[in-house]
């Protein structure tokens, strides 16, 4: 998406929101609207898919990831240790819930950039700073992390390291969701996936 593109979304969308949100105990915007939108356009607000991985890889506990797809989108398809907040839950919910520990590290995420950006414009709004996005959602993680391929005769120790953290990732994200459905849901419930279980196999 082009950079005036996505800016005017955003605007777009904050307006939506701080218009048509009521405003209630656990949702009342926090300080101005153009400090906020210039929070959530900076790079910093959001991380790309090989940062993710590695927070995956090193299983990161300060870091909580938060698929914002369908229930059903989110059984097919889950990035380990994801936790699944329907996007439209998120808006119309507590969100305290899912954000109300600062100490956690929040990445939304989603097949759709659009809402994944109203999801985090939302969260900042509403005082919530340690949320981020990862940079193109479940499409950006499926073509970097789990299809990377290795090829040229050279590599350097720092390709090297960034190949095997999204192969690992990339391993871990194949496995679980080639698990039977039964376990997969156990996994899914649990909300802790460990790379840990998937080197001792599954009884």
């Amino acid at each position: 998406m082009e950079t005036g593109r996505k800016i005017s979304l955003l605007l777009i969308m904050l307006s939506l929101i701080l218009a048509l949100l009521p405003l209630t105990s656990h949702r009342s915007f926090t300080g101005e609207p153009h400090k906020l939108l210039a929070g959530v356009r900076s790079e910093e607000a959001s991380l790309s898919v090989d940062e993710v991985a590695e927070y995956l890889v090193r299983e990161d506990s300060s870091v909580q990831l938060i698929d914002l797809r369908t229930p059903e989108e989110f059984r097919k398809q889950t990035i380990p240790g994801a936790v699944n907040v329907e996007y439209k839950d998120l808006i119309s919910k507590d969100p305290d819930v899912w954000l109300g520990n600062k100490d956690i590290k929040s990445i939304f995420y989603s097949d759709s950039d659009a809402e994944q950006s109203f999801a985090l414009v939302y969260a900042r709004g509403l005082g919530y700073d340690n949320v981020f996005v990862m940079d193109g959602g479940i499409g950006e993680w499926m073509k970097t992390v789990v299809e990377t391929k290795f090829s040229g005769e050279r590599i350097t120790a720092r390709e090297n390291a960034l190949f095997e953290t999204r192969r690992r990732a990339g391993e871990m994200f194949t496995t679980l969701n080639s698990l039977p459905d039964s376990l997969k849901a156990q996994f899914l419930e649990s909300k802790k996936f460990s790379a840990k279980k998937l080197d001792g196999g599954c009884e």
